[in-house]
């Protein structure tokens, strides 16, 4: 077995499955297996995975038990040489598996492994390559006074082009052999949420091995949350930083003080940014599908004035159709358009700020993501 992909998942049924289908996908010329590991959903994420995906492994669990735990369970009963943590709410290429895998076979001493992640509109995510957020680069980071500080936290060493040598990785896309995962003892289950991407990386290069960036190829991660954050999420955080730096630092209780208000001023911001982020969601009137499923067809004239339908795979001539049409979203079909062609899509057509929805194959649903702060919406059509 080459690789087993762990995806720990919480009430997210359509994110799963696009998730699963590009997995399944990208699986084609190597040997892999897929464990889900469901916390507790009260979707019916588990029912789409014994019924569509039965050669999915499932474990679910009666509790929500975090995601570090989680993730421990699935690599626990991994068969792969190399484990791959990967988010639900993730898209991967046709060829993201087969390029890691050479990649981390051809290169000493390595580590962990993390790639280039875009959000649902195109735009690079930039924790996807991080330093190590000593105390001090984390509290400037926080509060944004230092460029200099918040360079080491996002790595600024390497452009979101460059391959090279990081210090963290995000846990949304980490991949590893399983005998490293199991030397640094795996996540931490101290940490029920945050925080333990950062101590895992952290502990696979305090035993010297070395984790890389590789944008060599793109991942969407939608990463937002449809409905805003509460307290408990600030706790959360809180709590993670803490065990961080208890773990791996000396604290004292100045420190302590510094950094609780350094979350707290931070997540205040972020709640206000998120509070006034959210628009109510303007009717599209121009939409471009690149497709031919009638279904979709049908369903987008019914809600919009001005439907242009066409298979295309020439970005300049998909730029001038949305500038000469006014065109407000453009729905992407998987069932024509590989995902390796969606993630460039999204990444070449970001500046043109339309909306994006993805067609995922032999589905009856479109799914987006306007900005990283939202989850986006799932619209449901006749099939």
């Amino acid at each position: 077995m080459d690789i087993s992909i762990i995806i720990v998942s919480y009430n997210v049924h359509y994110f799963l499955e696009q998730c699963i289908l590009s997995v399944l996908a990208a699986s084609k010329n190597i040997e892999t297996e897929i464990i889900v590991i469901d916390n507790a959903s009260n979707d019916d994420s588990c029912q789409l995975i014994t019924t569509k995906f039965p050669e999915v492994t499932l474990v679910q669990n009666k509790i929500n038990v975090g995601f570090s735990k989680a993730n421990n369970q699935g690599v626990k009963i991994a068969k792969g040489e190399f484990v791959l943590i990967l988010n639900p709410d993730t898209v991967i290429a046709e060829d993201t598996l087969e390029k890691i895998l050479n990649f981390a076979k051809t290169t000493t001493n390595i580590g962990a492994l993390g790639v280039k992640l875009i959000d649902g509109t195109g735009a690079f995510l930039p924790e996807s390559k991080r330093g190590i957020p000593t105390p001090k680069v984390s509290f400037h980071k926080l509060l944004g006074f230092s460029k200099k500080q918040i360079g080491k936290y996002y790595a600024a060493h390497l452009s979101e082009d460059e391959l090279g040598s990081i210090e963290i990785l995000v846990g949304a896309f980490m991949f590893m052999k399983h005998a490293v995962f199991t030397e640094v003892n795996g996540f931490n289950e101290a940490y029920f949420m945050y925080g333990e991407d950062i101590d895992l990386s952290y502990k696979i290069t305090q035993k010297g091995y070395q984790n890389y960036y590789y944008p060599l190829t793109q991942v969407i991660h939608y990463k937002g949350e449809s409905t805003l954050k509460d307290v408990k999420y600030l706790t959360h955080f809180y709590k993670a930083m803490k065990i961080f730096y208890a773990t791996h630092f000396k604290s004292t209780k100045l420190y302590d003080f510094l950094m609780y208000f350094g979350v707290s001023f931070w997540y205040t911001l972020k709640f206000f940014k998120l509070k006034y982020s959210f628009t109510k969601e303007k009717s599209i009137k121009n939409v471009l599908y690149l497709g031919r499923n009638k279904h979709i067809i049908s369903y987008l004239e019914t809600m919009c004035f001005y439907v242009e339908s066409c298979i295309i795979s020439d970005v300049l001539k998909i730029k001038e159709t949305i500038q000469k049409s006014n065109i407000e979203m453009l729905v992407l079909d998987n069932e024509i358009l590989t995902n390796k062609q969606i993630i460039t899509f999204l990444q070449q057509l970001h500046s043109e700020e339309i909306i994006f929805k993805i067609h995922p194959k032999n589905t009856n649903f479109l799914i987006g993501s306007n900005s990283s702060f939202e989850q986006g919406d799932i619209i449901i059509f006749q099939s």
